[in-house]
């Protein structure tokens, strides 16, 4: 690894706005997917629930290929002017946001099952496996090269946090109002005309919002061509020797797991537990506020107690609060958004600095085999947040079915909303004590060991 010669514009405000507007990118159709693709799915199509989840689990099969060899042709392909990641941005930023708009046809409601299904199928992998792959995985990897230094890499984590939260705003907290109607008896369903609406829209913004991306930000580290005798099943076997990349899977499987099943199962239980979607709307929008607050103080905060101990403290906030939830069953819909945001107060600062966990682990790779494979272990970990996403999909999708909920239908049984509370908080509660676990006693990199691992990189690149 080598910093590119002094000419190059140095590290700045503008990489880390320009980053943070890439990950505005991404989550516009990322948040739009996690929040009302399995609704449009199972309300509007009229497709079971156990079956999407079913899909969803599967297309991960799909991702342990298309995630590793994006990596794996991000890591190889040669550097060009303009940087060896960055110019991923501009090549797929067209075929992502035309691939999340086909996902959302209402019109396909009135064809047939098998057509619906297939339809599903394809779509959905389209966008998931193939073009948000192309695009999320070099984006990613382009914070490893945009500076050498470890409070850089970790203030563009942050931003990349901050990032997230205009596309909440919009996705989470006003679609709801577009997506949702109230017939005349106050009961809530979905409004399925305006899902092509809402995805055509976000598309065109994740569009622009790549392009700014890409002319915002500058690749400062240059990393030497690989050399090809190196081959995948070398990268394979080293990768699985790194406790701290095991560790970080573990992770990220867990934490997007209680994440995204609680985002997904929130969506009905407002619907149907609640029966008022405007608490959807208060707690996305409450949600990203401890992650705001913190943003200002992420890095000191990173720098004076460590990612790992951060993370740890987190895992235990959102252990307690999620527990409390599931003993108290409360009808108060109020009282189950204010325990739920003071839950996520430790993970809205953990949420900020996770994408600096990668760039530890490509050092710490880097140190130990003198290889730096920026790409492929970016990959390994994009592939393990999908599964989180996966197993909380298929575990929303397979327990809607095992309590019995009736697709499309306006009002759910009491049964089945008590059943919905349980999903929404034992679940969670569950995922995020397996994350803390794994923080604790898996993961091997904390705060000394991290300044260790940039003390040996610097002394090697002076020499």
């Amino acid at each position: 690894m080598k910093v590119k010669n002094s000419s190059v514009r140095p590290f700045g405000w503008r990489d880390k706005v320009g980053y943070m507007i890439g990950n505005v990118a991404n989550d516009f159709t990322f948040i739009m997917a996690s929040l009302y693709l399995q609704v449009f799915y199972t309300d509007v199509l009229g497709i079971k629930a156990g079956l999407v989840g079913t899909m969803f689990l599967l297309s991960r099969v799909v991702d342990a290929f298309t995630d590793t060899a994006m990596g794996r042709i991000a890591d190889k392909t040669k550097a060009t002017k303009n940087g060896k990641f960055k110019p991923w941005l501009l090549r797929a930023c067209g075929p992502v946001a035309l691939a999340s708009f086909l996902m959302y046809q209402s019109g396909m409601a009135h064809a047939s099952m098998t057509v619906k299904v297939i339809y599903m199928f394809v779509t959905y992998l389209f966008w998931g496996s193939v073009c948000y792959t192309c695009i999320n995985i070099p984006y990613g990897s382009m914070a490893s090269v945009m500076s050498a230094e470890a409070d850089d890499r970790a203030s563009l984590s942050t931003f990349r946090g901050v990032g997230s939260m205009i596309p909440q705003i919009l996705v989470g907290v006003v679609m709801p109002m577009f997506l949702y109607t109230k017939l005349a008896d106050g009961t809530q369903v979905v409004n399925a005309s305006a899902f092509p609406v809402v995805a055509l829209v976000l598309s065109v913004c994740a569009a622009a919002c790549y392009v700014v991306c890409y002319f915002m930000c500058t690749e400062r580290v240059k990393v030497e061509d690989k050399d090809v005798s190196i081959s995948f099943g070398d990268t394979v076997k080293a990768l699985l020797s790194n406790r701290a990349l095991i560790g970080i899977v573990i992770v990220y499987v867990g934490f997007l797991g209680a994440q995204m099943l609680n985002q997904t199962i929130n969506n009905y239980i407002f619907k149907d537990y609640f029966n008022n979607t405007m608490g959807l709307s208060v707690l996305n929008a409450a949600g990203f506020a401890p992650a705001l607050l913190l943003a200002p103080i992420a890095v000191p905060l990173t720098s004076k107690f460590g990612k790992k101990e951060i993370g740890i403290a987190a895992s235990i906030m959102g252990t307690v609060a999620f527990v409390l939830l599931f003993v108290m069953k409360t009808a108060n819909m109020w009282l189950y958004v204010i325990v739920n945001v003071l839950g996520s107060l430790g993970f809205g600062l953990f949420n900020l600095i996770i994408w600096a966990f990668i760039s530890d682990i490509i050092d710490d790779q880097e140190v130990k085999t003198h290889t730096r494979e920026d790409g492929t272990i970016y990959a390994v970990c994009s592939f393990s947040r999908k599964i989180g996403q996966a197993i909380a999909s298929a575990l929303g999708g397979w327990s809607l079915s095992v309590i019995g909920y009736v697709e499309g239908a306006a009002v759910q049984s009491a049964a089945v909303a008590s059943g919905i509370y349980t999903i929404a908080t034992l679940v969670p509660a569950v995922l995020y004590l397996i994350v803390g676990l794994a923080l604790a006693f898996v993961y091997d990199l904390n705060k000394k060991k991290v300044q260790q691992n940039t003390e040996i990189l610097k002394s090697r690149k002076a020499q």
